[in-house]
Formats: structure tokens, C-alpha cells, sequence
């Protein structure tokens, strides 16, 4: 196992702040200067900037990089995390309807973490899946805009299942913040 001073030094491509990202002018995510109106439009908002920066975490990297498990024991890695969140959203989806439940993605449970390997094959996957996943839970969605509906069989809101997808992707994006430092020492909000 590596040492804490075995890890690379801590860098960020922000010039103005040490301690974010990128620079506010070159962030993709929404700056707040327009804000949106509206409850449904913010909670797609927040959640568009959630996975916008979970892609941001895994910019640059390998396959290597992006299926090494930075923080031991943990078997998280940003491959995996990608994968997962994969999972998650065909969770979702399954949440919603009143049919049949899809079947997992990736297996087993835990398959989207123990599947993570660091081959290129399996990260253009991952991102496809994500993709796809993501497209068909919005495209869902986007046909109940009252957030106070009532979904599939245990009958959740719309509005929780949206506070809920966004805690997700905090979460784990407070999760690859930390994978990414671990990786190659780049940090940032």
C-alpha cells in the first residue's frame, strides 16, 4: 500500500483559486448568473451540474487511472463510480413503472465496482451506458413535470425522486473528489 507522501503533489488548472477546478470563466456548469425559475427547473439544473462535474472528475485520465482504486479498502474507483451511477439511473427507471423491474447492468450487485477494470473497452462502455441511462430516466421524467405526481408501484413523488437523484450525485461526487486527488493529486471544488 502506498504512503500519503507517496502521492503525487496537489495541483489544480485554476490560475485564480488554489483550491478550484478550473478558473470560473472556463467552468461548463452553471455560473448561477442566470438563475432559473421555477422548483422543477432548479432540480434539473443542480442535477445537470452534478453529473456535468462527476464527467469533469474523470477528464484527462486512463483507463488505468480512471479503474484504480485510490483509497483503500475501498473497491471505489471513478470507473466504477461512472458505472454505478449507470446502475443507479436503470434503478430509477424501475422505480417509475408500474411493469417489470430491468435487469442489472452489470451483474451481480457490486458488479458495477468489481467490473471496473482498466481497459479501454469497458470505459467507453461505462460512458455509454451512463449516457443512455441518463437519456431514458429524463426522457421518463419529462412526461410528469408536476412534482408532486405519484410514480409506479410504491407510488414515490417525482419531486423526491429528483431531490434523491441529485443527493446521489453529490455524494458521489464528493466521493471522486476525493479518487481524483488520489490518483494524480489534482483537486478543486
Amino acid at each position: 500500500m502506498e504512503r500519503m507522501s507517496d502521492q503525487g503533489e496537489r495541483w489544480t488548472r485554476s490560475t485564480i483559486y488554489p483550491d478550484m477546478w478550473v478558473d470560473p470563466d472556463d467552468d461548463p456548469r452553471n455560473s448561477g448568473e442566470n438563475s432559473t425559475e421555477g422548483e422543477l427547473a432548479t432540480l434539473q439544473d443542480f442535477l445537470t451540474d452534478y453529473r456535468l462535474t462527476l464527467r469533469m472528475k474523470c477528464e484527462g485520465l486512463d483507463p488505468e487511472q480512471l479503474a484504480r482504486r485510490s483509497v483503500p479498502p475501498s473497491t471505489m474507483s471513478l470507473l466504477g463510480l461512472l458505472r454505478h451511477l449507470a446502475e443507479v439511473e436503470r434503478d430509477w427507471q424501475n422505480w417509475i413503472t408500474d411493469g417489470d423491474p430491468l435487469p442489472k447492468l452489470y451483474g451481480k450487485r457490486d458488479g458495477d465496482f468489481e467490473g471496473a477494470v482498466a481497459e479501454q473497452a469497458v470505459v467507453d462502455g461505462a460512458y455509454a451506458d451512463l449516457e443512455r441511462e441518463q437519456g431514458v430516466t429524463d426522457a421518463a421524467l419529462a412526461g410528469h413535470p408536476d412534482l408532486g405526481e405519484r410514480l409506479g408501484k410504491e407510488q414515490i413523488a417525482v419531486r423526491e425522486l429528483m431531490v434523491h437523484r441529485i443527493e446521489e450525485y453529490a455524494r458521489h461526487c464528493g466521493h471522486a473528489d476525493l479518487l481524483r486527488e488520489c490518483v494524480d493529486g489534482r483537486v478543486g471544488q
